[in-house]
């Protein structure tokens, strides 16, 4: 497929450009900088402007593309990640701006241009719990997408509001318009660097719903995403199948979440960030298990 992915230099980003690379798919990265990949053509190009987006959805992705005579060839897909990536970064204000706006212009520009499949990164954080004022616990476990998502943040409001977004385009173009609620996503140096002190100290992983994805499942899940058409407007939460914690399940229910309402019976190691629905409606399936890169 020739995708136009947004937000491709980002650290999410870059690890699902180069498996769609090594799938076949060819890849213009929309980014402000240029991610430096064999096989990736980059525009640089600022998602808050309209005009830009307009643009590059109708551009060329590189100069062999010149030679047939025939224009610059329909994209077959969006993969659209592009944004502030967390609070805390800019005033909150304008996190919520980049974000809304940005998200409103690249779908804009898709459907006005006939990309049929556009897939846009949504968040963990929707569910309200990574960055809320103090402790915040799910409503129940394990967090399903029907789970509310009322954040009080801005960067997880102008996810939700991007969710809206999207259900309404998809509404009037009857387009394939997925969003992808990603947790948070390790690359695979972070696992000798960060997961001994989450082993030692469980609770930092709290926030996350002790939760994580691997960046090479994550273009898995992308792939997946532009495979599978007729789905409608969809969201999915994406996430590996294990938690990111050496402690057990059932301690970790005792200790963090006495209380809540446990949905169904959870084996030892199981994530509580459900990811049932990508399995079974667009075939992901999660190989990278944190254990698999640890020394003992």
């Amino acid at each position: 497929m020739r995708v136009l992915f947004t937000g491709g230099s980002g650290k999410a980003g870059r690890h699902a450009v180069a498996h769609l690379i090594s799938n076949g798919h060819r890849v213009l990265n929309v980014d402000k900088t240029p991610l430096e990949l064999d096989g990736v053509d980059n525009r640089i190009a600022d998602i808050t402007d309209a005009g830009q987006m307009y643009d590059v959805m109708s551009s060329y992705a590189g100069f062999d593309e010149l030679n047939p005579g025939t224009g610059a060839p329909r994209f077959d897909a969006v993969v659209h990640f592009a944004a502030v990536p967390r609070i805390l970064l800019m005033t909150d204000n304008e996190c919520f701006r980049v974000n809304t706006i940005g998200t409103y212009n690249v779908i804009d520009a898709a459907v006005k241009n006939g990309v049929r499949k556009i897939v846009f990164a949504s968040s963990e954080t929707t569910y309200g719990v990574c960055f809320a004022d103090g402790e915040r616990k799910p409503d129940y476990i394990p967090v399903d997408e029907e789970h509310p998502t009322i954040p009080e943040d801005s960067y997880a409001m102008s996810k939700v509001v991007n969710e809206a977004t999207a259900r309404s385009f998809q509404r009037r173009s009857g387009f394939d318009i997925y969003g992808l609620r990603i947790n948070n996503v390790i690359e695979p140096h972070e696992y000798e660097q960060n997961f001994p002190a989450y082993m030692a100290n469980p609770e930092v992983r709290r926030r996350n719903i002790f939760a994580y994805i691997d960046a090479r499942d994550l273009g898995h899940m992308v792939d997946r995403c532009l495979a599978v058409d007729g789905l409608g407007y969809q969201v999915f939460n994406v996430s590996n199948d294990n938690h990111s914690v050496g402690t057990p399940t059932s301690e970790l229910i005792e200790r963090f979440y006495s209380g809540v309402p446990v949905k169904n019976n959870m084996a030892e190691d199981e994530t509580f960030y459900a990811n049932g629905k990508a399995k079974e409606m667009v075939g992901f399936s999660p190989r990278h298990d944190w254990r698999h890169h640890l020394k003992d």
